[in-house]
């Protein structure tokens, strides 16, 4: 059986890291399987608590993309699978996450735009904004995606190794949908549905994130 990385990246979530990676915990019973949270210097209890629910913890003091990519290289798994700390996602579907790449993907996206999938959480800016954007990369680069903005993936290590990420803010899923794309990697997108988070504020801010992720489209022509 697969060993699973499970990555999260975690900035002041002392509301609900423990009871996500409990669900983590929950769900990979059956699985060889282990928890790193990549924490952005919290000022609350988000690391004692992570620590303390048995995840082990790493620091990163840039934004999401750089946390994701140093959590994603300090996996040993051979399966690898980002998620949020919010509880946004939901862990019953990380079994399908892992699915996808046993079945011999290199990376499986959750898409809450495909049919069983949806969301509680998108405002009518962000859901044109991800409508544009995916519109807008899969002119460009010649793919078929449906979302392009949501966080809940998984890869195979080859595919970690081959991507070599470089966004350290919130394009840092664009960049990943982007290089799987001309890397020629096998791509998967399976249905994910997105709840509202189960406390605390989002990081995400519509208008200067938007820009960023306009940017990392249009950085990565060539």
């Amino acid at each position: 059986m697969s060993r699973i990385s499970i990555v999260i990246p975690t900035l002041n979530e002392e509301r609900n890291i423990g009871t996500a990676i409990r669900e983590v915990k929950r769900v990979l019973s059956g699985y060889g399987y282990e928890i790193i949270v990549v924490d952005g210097h919290s000022r609350d209890s988000t690391v004692s608590i992570a620590k303390k629910a048995g995840a082990k913890v790493i620091y990163d003091n840039y934004g999401k993309g750089s946390a994701l990519i140093k959590g994603m290289h300090a996996a040993n798994g051979s399966i690898i699978i980002s998620m949020d700390a919010d509880m946004s996602n939901k862990p019953e579907e990380l079994k399908l996450l892992i699915a996808g790449i046993e079945a011999g993907y290199d990376v499986c996206v959750g898409s809450r735009f495909l049919v069983g999938g949806g969301s509680d959480d998108m405002p009518l800016i962000r859901k044109f904004g991800n409508k544009v954007f995916v519109m807008l990369v899969n002119l460009l680069y010649g793919s078929r995606y449906t979302d392009l903005c949501y966080g809940y993936r998984s890869f195979s290590r080859k595919a970690v190794k081959e991507l070599k990420l470089k966004e350290k803010g919130f394009g840092i899923e664009t960049e990943m949908n982007i290089l799987a794309q001309k890397r020629r990697l096998k791509i998967l997108e399976v249905p994910s549905y997105e709840k509202k988070r189960a406390n605390g504020e989002g990081k995400l801010r519509s208008l200067s994130d938007g820009w960023r992720i306009l940017k990392t489209i249009l950085r990565n022509i060539s």
